[in-house]
């Protein structure tokens, strides 16, 4: 069953997204909150959030920087007004945008489209990597980045750490079809795991921040921009 949030302060809004999510699947667990604060001292834990942008108090942004804190799985669509929101993705890794008013048809495709990710992810692909200790198959969406370090390329993925075979350019050109992309020669990050990038930083979703080399940085930007763009 999905469990979903609502957070907008116009309270007519609110009634007719859950109305419309209601109509699409009644099983569905709908939980309403009118103002981002409220929402964040729910703590509860939703596959699907849609979300105001423009909120009295909190707003939607710095909402959704909270909740990615904790949790980066979880579907944010926001619900907005305004027609230039691309540049928000970098920040919270958007689901989707709906503009008001919303159409009943807009939340049914939303949804449509969250219920086949999820399916997605559960049948994700993995891939085998030889390690020092022997081969093992991991799933690409839990790995944050393969690092060149004392001539060994040290992959982190979830809470492991494993010793991989192999150079660091050699799984840099094996994993790019797979959405991940070089910010520093020594690094091969997971831009499905990439928090945002702040200067010459790259912030992970696990709290970790690897280095943004200058030569590298458009074309980093770029990829990390286009893969945000392809996941809206």
């Amino acid at each position: 069953m999905l469990k979903i949030a609502v957070c907008d302060d116009e309270r007519s809004v609110v009634e007719k997204i859950q109305n419309d999510i209601s109509s699409y699947r009644e099983e569905c667990q709908i939980d309403r909150f009118y103002s981002g604060e409220e929402l964040l001292l729910s703590k509860g834990k939703y596959d699907i959030i849609f979300l105001d942008i423009d909120m009295h108090g909190m707003n939607g942004i710095e909402t959704a920087k909270q909740i990615r804190e904790k949790d980066k799985n979880v579907k944010i669509i926001y619900v907005t007004s305004y027609t230039d929101y691309v540049n928000y993705a970098f920040s919270v890794h958007a689901f989707a945008y709906l503009l008001k008013p919303i159409q009943r048809v807009d939340i049914y495709k939303q949804l449509e489209e969250a219920e086949a990710y999820y399916k997605d992810v559960q049948e994700s692909k993995t891939l085998r990597f030889a390690t020092k200790e022997g081969s093992i198959d991991q799933n690409i969406n839990e790995i944050y980045y393969m690092e060149y370090t004392e001539r060994h390329v040290v992959m982190k993925a979830g809470d492991q750490e494993y010793i991989l075979l192999g150079g660091i350019s050699e799984m840099a050109k094996k994993m790019q079809e797979y959405g991940f992309a070089v910010p520093h020669k020594s690094f091969c990050v997971n831009l499905y795991q990439v928090k945002n990038v702040k200067g010459y930083d790259v912030f992970m979703m696990n709290g970790d921040v690897v280095p943004l080399s200058q030569k590298k940085s458009v074309e980093f930007r770029r990829k990390l921009h286009e893969f945000l763009i392809s996941v809206v």
